[in-house]
């Protein structure tokens, strides 16, 4: 948890509001690898990258 703090302080104190959709897409893209890599639609999703 403190590394969410401490990015969310981060963003907050240097107003580096571009870099939150950055991290939100980065982070559902990680979300989508890992809850897809045992299932059947895994080869659909490499074929993206």
């Amino acid at each position: 948890m403190s590394v969410i703090k401490d990015l969310w302080l981060f963003l907050k104190q240097r107003k580096k509001w571009w870099l939150l959709p950055v991290i939100i897409v980065l982070l559902l893209f990680g979300l989508l690898i890992v809850l897809s890599s045992g299932s059947a639609i895994a080869p659909f999703i490499y074929t993206i990258f």
